[in-house]
């Protein structure tokens, strides 16, 4: 069991003052530069929005599961497709949080390419369906572009965006953080030392079987970075680990299948190759052309604990602030369960797709805009919506449909 808690503790020690600091960042963005400044600027089906989109996304601390109802309310407000896959592309691989989380544990080099693959492969996947995308028709897109209530008044903003940071995105991420750390101390104890050392002389297989493990499953773009930093200690190469990091955040089955929907075949199959060709191109050129000096484990005590479960020194700082996230941590899963006994009867739907709060906030401006409902409640963990008012219960399925989830009547 020590073998275990050491590595888990020194990686959750490690990243809890950059992870803290990339939510404060979030919650600033999110207030104070609202998503509806984004989509005045990319209604052109060029590279000028192309690029513009790949720049907002880059730092927005959005999942590939919160993207999707994103992006297609950019795309009802006038966002281009082009535009909108490459705001697909860009946003989930990285954010303020997993820039943050990434310097900290695989250092400057993966924080700096990380982002920067993330802007050339938006960027590609974006023209592309620019130009060979346009033969796709769109469905329908109804109730997704409603405007975004931002408080007014500076001081309102400031805790507003302190609630968005340190709550809601905590409660958004906050669960696949963990099983990432889970998975990452797993690995340390289990992974042998020299397990990666069969691949040494086939890089490519290596990255295929990640490529093949990461890219249909969820995972979050910080979560996925203690398990990076764990297989590379156990031997992967950087190029390997570059593969997870990128594939494996911008896309997952759900994901897949509402952009083949919504945005039509052709341009999934441009999405999907983008982010493969990209993941892949990156890491070779990772492993083939750069130093691999750039790619050491920075901090010693991190690569003991991990390998070896060996405890060492680590900062008072790094454990009040890994004691803070974890005390924001516990907040997150209270301030849900509350939430979950507080729904009250009406009538109620199920509500398949949501993964985080971004997720619900949709769901809940595309229910509010159908007539006749005056109240609407959302369970994030249950996915159970709890609608008041006098409405046909189809069009709250359509509703929902429009905004890319799936929605039944219960009884």
């Amino acid at each position: 069991m020590k073998e275990y808690l050491m590595p888990l503790y020194a990686l959750t020690c490690e990243m809890a003052p950059y992870l803290l600091l990339g939510f404060l960042l979030a919650g600033i963005l999110h207030v104070f530069v609202p998503r509806r400044v984004y989509s005045l600027y990319l209604s052109k089906n060029n590279f000028r929005s192309v690029l513009l989109s790949a720049l907002f996304g880059v730092p927005l601390p959005l999942c590939s599961c919160g993207v999707i109802p994103t992006a297609m309310s950019m795309r009802k407000e006038g966002a281009s497709k082009g535009a909108t896959v490459s705001f697909l592309i860009s946003t989930p691989q990285t954010g303020v949080d997993s820039i943050a989380a990434t310097a900290s544990l695989l250092g400057p080099a993966f924080a700096v390419i990380r982002p920067l693959v993330a802007f050339i492969t938006a960027i590609f996947g974006g023209m592309m369906t620019c130009i060979f995308g346009k033969k796709d028709k769109d469905e329908e897109l109804q109730n997704v572009g409603q405007k975004e209530k931002l408080p007014s008044g500076f001081i309102a903003k400031c805790r507003e965006a302190l609630k968005y940071g340190f709550s809601d995105m905590i409660g958004d991420i906050g669960k696949n953080l963990v099983i990432g750390l889970l998975i990452a101390g797993a690995i340390s104890v289990l992974v042998p030392d020299d397990f990666f050392d069969t691949f040494a002389d086939k890089p490519i297989l290596n990255m295929l079987l990640v490529l093949l493990i990461s890219a249909p499953m969820y995972v979050c773009a910080t979560g996925s970075v203690p398990i990076a930093a764990a297989l590379m200690l156990k031997g992967m190469s950087p190029g390997a680990a570059l593969v997870l990091l990128m594939a494996g955040p911008a896309t997952n089955m759900a994901s897949i299948m509402v952009v083949g929907k919504v945005l039509g075949r052709r341009t999934l199959l441009i999405y999907m190759v983008s982010i493969i060709a990209g993941a892949l191109g990156f890491g070779i050129l990772t492993d083939t052309l750069l130093p691999a000096s750039w790619f050491e484990l920075h901090d010693g005590h991190i690569a003991s604990a991990c390998c070896h479960g060996h405890e060492s020194v680590i900062p008072l700082w790094k454990q009040i602030s890994a004691a803070i996230l974890l005390a924001l941590l516990v907040a997150a899963f209270i301030n849900r369960v509350k939430h979950t006994h507080n729904i009250t009867m009406g009538k109620c739907f199920k509500i398949k797709g949501m993964t985080c709060s971004h997720c619900k906030a949709n769901v809940e401006k595309a229910v509010t805009a159908v007539e006749g409902v005056t109240a609407v409640t959302i369970d994030l963990q249950s996915g159970m919506a709890d609608v008041q008012g006098n409405f046909e219960s189809q069009k709250i399925i359509d509703a929902v449909t429009a905004a890319g989830y799936q929605c039944s009547e219960t009884e």
